[in-house]
């Protein structure tokens, strides 16, 4: 092999090497963080918020992925527990991870979401609410859901305008989601001039409710309104009707589990509840809810779909920045519209959706729900 034989292999050999490393680039997964609890006493909204994330996930490899990369998702559980999501943050971090869809609960999702903004991870919630996680001036951090500052008032003006109660009770779970929406609740209904007679907090896992319900009806309240989770509001309901006090309920997104019927049984029945309108029903997603089935999975909780949009941007994203790159997909995020399965998402500069509904629908006890009128 003479000299120019031996630079022309070398250049072949170059070439092939390079077109080994540029495949390798092109074949790479791209992670997404899947933070939420997988145990706990509100794992249920977990199991939303996951199987939306994998379906999406799914359906997007299928598509071929994203710039020739496939995504995948990766589950960590934070129990809905601010000092095990701030583990899980940490673990994500090391993990490489840059993408994140979660937390679920605001309490959980604070305190991961500054990690998350100092380590240079994009994170989106689908399910979290409270204002404060996007009031901080933070630029890798967004949600794919509402506001408590809009599904507060979305409740209290129906209290106000449809229900019409003379006596208000405004009860919360003394958590940063509960008695953030439970105060945008009594703020509401003041400024329309209903009286609230009681604004009292409870704990978190409490299960004997006989006191305040002794308050409650030396209160002479007719309607209640809670802020918080299921298992509290459910074992509320079901004591409150066994000690006869006969008044309707409402609470928010954090509720709206068919669990809540399992805990309260009949006293579950006209339970009123705000939530994201079901993108279920929407006749443009019936080939996705029958995906969902086909897997045994229920596509109906309030989750699901955010969390489905949420993975989608992120992909998009990537495509209109042209790679990977955290900061780079957030100013695409800001920058771009984005036709998702729960319409067409924007992002303000405080990385919330510049438009989105909550939908007053009244429970049933056999866990469906109907639009409230």
């Amino acid at each position: 092999m003479n000299k120019a034989t031996k630079q022309i292999s070398r250049l072949f050999a170059a070439m092939a090497m390079a077109g080994v490393a540029s495949y390798s680039m092109a074949a790479d997964t791209i992670k997404i963080g899947l933070a939420g609890p997988v145990t706990g006493a509100v794992a249920q909204y977990g199991d939303m918020q996951f199987i939306g994330a994998k379906m999406a996930i799914e359906q997007i490899n299928k598509a071929g992925g994203v710039n020739g990369s496939q995504l995948e998702g990766v589950v960590y559980d934070d129990a809905c527990d601010p000092k095990q999501a701030v583990a899980v943050a940490n673990k994500i971090v090391n993990d490489e991870i840059k993408f994140v869809v979660g937390h679920l609960c605001s309490s959980s999702t604070q305190p991961a979401s500054d990690i998350y903004e100092d380590e240079g991870i994009l994170m989106i919630t689908p399910a979290s609410t409270s204002p404060e996680l996007t009031s901080r001036g933070y630029k890798l951090i967004f949600r794919t859901i509402g506001l408590d500052s809009l599904q507060g008032p979305t409740a209290g003006n129906f209290i106000a305008d449809h229900i019409k109660p003379k006596n208000v009770a405004v009860i919360h779970d003394k958590q940063q989601y509960g008695e953030g929406i439970a105060s945008a609740v009594k703020k509401t209904l003041e400024s329309k001039g209903t009286k609230v007679a009681l604004f009292e907090g409870i704990n978190a896992g409490d299960k004997d409710f006989s006191s305040l319900i002794a308050k409650l009806k030396q209160a002479n309240v007719d309607f209640i309104y809670y802020g918080g989770y299921h298992p509290e509001l459910g074992l509320l309901l079901r004591q409150a009707s066994e000690k006869g006090l006969k008044v309707r309920f409402m609470g928010p997104e954090g509720v709206g589990n068919k669990e809540i019927s399992a805990i309260a049984g009949p006293a579950s029945e006209g339970l009123l509840v705000t939530l994201p309108q079901s993108f279920d029903q929407d006749p443009k997603n019936q080939a996705l809810v029958e995906a969902f089935k086909a897997k045994n999975e229920d596509p109906t909780g309030p989750f699901v779909f955010p969390a489905y949009s949420a993975v989608q941007v992120i992909a998009e994203g990537i495509k209109k920045a042209g790679e990977a790159d955290p900061a780079k997909v957030a100013d695409a995020l800001r920058a771009n519209t984005f036709d998702t399965q729960t319409g067409s998402l924007g992002f303000d500069e405080k990385g919330d959706l510049k438009n989105f509904n909550f939908v007053v629908y009244e429970w049933h006890q056999d866990g469906t729900k109907t639009e409230a009128k």
